[in-house]
């Protein structure tokens, strides 16, 4: 197996929804707001090449959307995942599973393109994984959440035939080394990716923890639907991962792509930030 970073880009985001309850005074340290109150956000996807398998997990938020759409999000950088899959030496054809995590368009807008008036696949060789559960309320979303859920990045995917739902189980192996973990604070049935790498387990934390910041237990988003469910769902996964050794990837963090955990006395900490790319240097020395 081998683990890559594919950068889709950055946008913004309000500093506040982003981080709930905490004061301005907190967060605007994480991550300094512009003069609009919107921070910077990267759209961080990963790449899993597993025997024959290239799965891509998540994939930004796409460039089919218009210009009023884009006005509210100031997407920006010059990174694309064509780009970032180009950088290891891969095309969009060589993908053959996009493993979505859920489907808010930052999330799954790169799974379509325009192709003159039609929508279709941008990876035309690929399956499309989600499940049941949350495919349900992405179409038929909720009037607070709709807007997340947009239904141009959603249906083509199931109008192509390549869409597949999965059975929600709990720590379900979905293939050899790669487990998913649902937590359902944010959206209904979101899922993380575990991954066993080189005797190291990462995991993939989506919106559950959006950034290094958002480690600390009160650091929960305006956006999710059950915020009590995202503060025990933290602490139960945090709680795994310390006593565990994992590395955690981090999807929306603009500077930080992975970090490990330690526990203090003021509860769960970072340890350490690396990018991925250091990963295996970091196994061999815990190993060491």
């Amino acid at each position: 197996m081998r683990l890559y970073t594919v950068n889709a880009g950055y946008f913004k985001l309000d500093g506040g929804a982003m981080h709930g309850v905490v004061p301005k005074s907190m967060w605007n340290k994480a991550n300094p707001a512009d003069e609009n109150n919107m921070c910077n956000w990267a759209m961080r996807c990963l790449l899993i090449e597993h025997g024959n398998y290239k799965i891509l997990v998540d994939n930004g938020m796409g460039n089919k959307q218009d210009e009023k759409f884009f006005g509210h999000y100031y997407p920006h950088g010059d990174d694309t995942i064509e780009k970032g899959l180009a950088k290891h030496g891969f095309t969009m054809d060589d993908i053959t599973d996009v493993f979505l995590t859920h489907l808010h368009f930052d999330h799954c807008g790169g799974s379509i393109v325009r192709e003159g008036d039609k929508l279709v696949p941008a990876f035309k060789k690929a399956l499309y994984w989600s499940n049941h559960k949350h495919w349900q309320a992405a179409i038929q979303p909720n009037e607070r959440e709709k807007a997340s859920f947009l239904k141009e990045n959603i249906l083509p995917i199931e109008q192509s035939g390549q869409l597949r739902l999965l059975e929600t189980m709990e720590n379900d192996e979905w293939l050899q080394d790669i487990r998913i973990r649902y937590v359902n604070g944010h959206t209904e049935c979101m899922m993380l990716p575990q991954i066993k790498y080189n005797g190291a387990t990462i995991l993939y934390c989506a919106d559950l923890l959006p950034s290094v910041a958002h480690i600390s237990l009160p650091w929960v988003m305006a956006y999710d639907m059950r915020p009590m469910d995202t503060l025990r769902e933290k602490n139960k996964l945090l709680t795994e991962a310390v006593a565990n050794n994992w590395v955690l990837f981090f999807e929306h963090d603009p500077k930080n792509e992975c970090c490990t955990l330690q526990q203090t006395d003021k509860g769960i900490k970072v340890k350490e930030t690396f990018p991925l790319s250091e990963l295996d240097n970091k196994i061999a020395q815990a190993k060491a």
